[in-house]
């Protein structure tokens, strides 16, 4: 009798034993779940307010035109925030090139079929903007600074400032350029890079 009963124990302790682990097991699994889920939420609640798309466009032309890809991205947020239209001053795309610009652009980069309404094609539109920020850096030495705020307030402005900031002794900072409007996008695109880098790493292909 006494053995039975011993027999019956270790048959019950297996049984609990076994019913433990399933509980774990179960437990595991759940709370890796609501990681996963909690990490989707949280990237999704972050691009309700940093939108990112054509990302595969963003990421060709930054190889290309050896750019920072969360840059181009950053300059299409301030631009568009990823909602092309034409602007008043009739900026077109998700980096709201004028015409002119554009025609130039095609000029300095052989582009001799080009017109005004490709800049509506979202490829066209990044590979031009790309290649004027490349333009832009290499006049600037590599100052992003600087080729962001000749994005927005023209090279002929910037070049301008620099050389009255270097007359006194000093050198452009973000807090002495003279355009409010500029001073402010500039402040926003360099922001947005980091958060570009922060948040869309994977889709940016930054590793």
């Amino acid at each position: 009798m006494s053995r039975q009963v011993a027999m019956g124990g270790r048959r019950t302790a297996r049984t609990i034993s076994r019913r433990t682990l399933g509980t774990l097991t179960a437990l595991a699994v759940a709370a890796l779940i609501v990681v996963l889920i909690a990490s989707e939420v949280n990237h999704a609640v972050n691009g309700l307010g940093l939108p990112l798309t054509n990302a595969d466009v963003i990421r060709k032309q930054a190889a290309e035109k050896r750019l920072d890809p969360a840059l181009i991205a950053a300059v299409i947020y301030a631009e568009s925030k990823f909602a092309p239209r034409q602007s008043s001053a009739g900026a077109e795309g998700l980096m709201q090139i004028l015409p002119e610009t554009a025609y130039y652009i095609a000029h300095l980069s052989g582009g001799s079929r080009f017109t005004a309404s490709d800049l509506a094609t979202p490829s066209i539109n990044v590979a031009y903007g790309s290649y004027y920020l490349r333009y832009l850096l290499d006049h600037y030495d590599g100052n992003e600074m600087l080729a962001v705020a000749a994005y927005n307030g023209g090279l002929a402005n910037v070049d301008g400032w620099v050389a009255r900031a270097r007359a006194k002794g000093g050198h452009l900072t973000v807090a002495t350029i003279p355009f409010p409007e500029t001073r402010a996008y500039v402040q926003r695109v360099l922001s947005a890079q980091q958060d570009y880098r922060t948040t869309y790493r994977r889709e940016l292909g930054l590793g």
